[in-house]
């Protein structure tokens, strides 16, 4: 496993970690032909974006489900 080899890792509190998590998946995302997506995978986003546009009220921002994720893991 990767955090076996990168020791700091596991000093990492839990919101670091999901922290390094956001990063890393963005630093993956940006590069589009690294993680291909699959048909399935595509109607599936495609039924969440025309469900969205529907009900464009309800649903949480990227932010506002970060904060209550790291508010979980504080001490």
């Amino acid at each position: 496993m990767i955090i076996d080899t990168i020791p700091e890792l596991r000093k990492l509190s839990n919101s670091e970690k999901l922290l390094l998590i956001n990063e890393l998946w963005d630093s993956l995302s940006s590069q589009e032909d690294v993680l291909p997506v699959t048909e399935s995978h595509k109607k599936i986003l495609d039924e969440r974006l025309k469900e969205h546009e529907a009900n464009p009220e309800q649903g949480s921002t990227w932010e506002e489900v970060k904060s209550r994720i790291l508010k979980k893991n504080e001490p």
